[in-house]
């Protein structure tokens, strides 16, 4: 299979892999399969941010952030108080006098003012904040990522932009102002009244809002297209044939056994990439690459002693031997590299543990498959 056939093969799986990738020069989501994507996947609405933050839409919406937020706009509301001894703001000699002609012509301590205030917390601003938030709190949920300078995150996220965004949520003055959204903000109406104002970062706030709105709902064209424009693949066709391997390996076992596998993100330091449970009780966690080391899992190259040996075994382990008494300044270990992918089956009926070890190995040369 070549890399665009294996690509064409993974699509929804694709989700799944956040790790050291690369985006693809093609795009590739024909065949994508969003049904039930949010059960299968335990962290589906932070994979969803991650590749909204990623699309070229919200990339041009921070970049014209530092010249836009200038021009948020606020609802000038003014507020009349009738004072009595003091004075607190423009006195409104014609409503005064009203006042005290009302009350006692003769006090000349009561004053009647008008206030101007500026309120922040516009339906358009309230849009507009529940964005910027989004794209900050997915930023930070990333921030590991950021970190480790992975291409396809600094290709799109590089520290200037970065900076930017963190100082207009964190210092600008105009924005700390407008109020966080209640959970169920914004409302339809708000984001409606944005996406017709005149200014265009409300209306673009609007638009982005929709396209999440309608990606999170499991729109099938918004899904393709998000996936086409920042789908996350391995930079090289070894791993991602591994990545391949691993997801028709799993649909193998869900297959056998009757039953959906939970995925986790693929990615440095986690254990388990997905678990299943059969009807029996039957636990199977499944791990690739380096996280069965957290499970302290290595491997012998042949097995130890000589009682009960095969012919081919006892070649390995007395050449082992030899080698170690022979060479006396050199060390030798008879262990292996990890495998690939390896499914481990746990709570056995009978209490025993199962190994089933898969090793992937991209290559056509004859002593590499032997």
């Amino acid at each position: 299979m070549d890399r665009d056939d294996l690509l064409d093969q993974l699509t929804e799986d694709i989700l799944a892999y956040v790790m050291h990738g690369a985006f693809p020069e093609r795009e590739f989501a024909s065949a994508i399969k969003p049904d039930a994507l949010d059960e299968r996947f335990t962290e589906y609405e932070l994979l969803l941010d991650l590749h909204f933050i990623l699309s070229p839409s919200v990339i041009e919406f921070v970049e014209q952030l530092p010249q836009r937020v200038r021009n948020l706009q606020t609802d000038t509301e003014s507020i009349t108080r009738t004072r009595r001894g003091t004075i607190d703001g423009k006195i409104n000699w014609s409503a005064t006098i009203k006042q005290r002609y009302a009350q006692n012509p003769g006090d000349r301590s009561v004053f009647v003012c008008d206030n101007r205030t500026e309120d922040y917390d516009t339906d358009e601003n309230l849009v507009f904040k529940r964005v910027v938030a989004i794209i900050y709190e997915t930023l930070r949920e990333a921030d590991e990522y950021l970190q480790k300078e992975y291409a396809w995150v600094n290709d799109r996220w590089d520290t200037t932009l970065v900076n930017h965004l963190r100082r207009i949520v964190e210092q600008n003055v105009h924005v700390r102002r407008i109020r966080k959204p209640k959970a169920y903000e914004p409302t339809d109406r708000m984001v409606n009244t944005a996406s017709e104002s005149r200014h265009p970062i409300y209306r673009d706030a609007a638009a982005l809002l929709e396209q999440r709105r309608r990606l999170f709902e499991g729109d099938r064209e918004q899904l393709e297209t998000l996936l086409t424009e920042t789908a996350i693949t391995p930079d090289d066709d070894e791993t991602l044939l591994e990545l391949f391997v691993l997801f028709r390996f799993i649909a193998t076992l869900e297959e056998l056994h009757g039953t959906s596998a939970q995925f986790e993100t693929i990615k440095t330091g986690r254990q388990e990439v997905a678990q299943l449970t059969n009807d029996n009780g039957t636990e199977i966690a499944v791990y690739h690459d380096n996280s069965a080391s957290k499970r302290g899992l290595s491997f012998r190259a042949f097995p130890d002693g000589q009682v009960g040996l095969s012919r081919t075994e006892k070649v390995h382990t007395t050449g082992f031997d030899i080698a170690n008494d022979y060479f006396h300044d050199r060390e030798f270990q008879n262990r292996t590299g990890r495998p690939d992918i390896i499914v481990l089956e746990i709570t056995h009926p009978d209490g025993e543990q199962d190994y089933l070890i898969t090793e992937v190995k991209n290559s056509t040369n004859m002593k590499t498959i032997r």
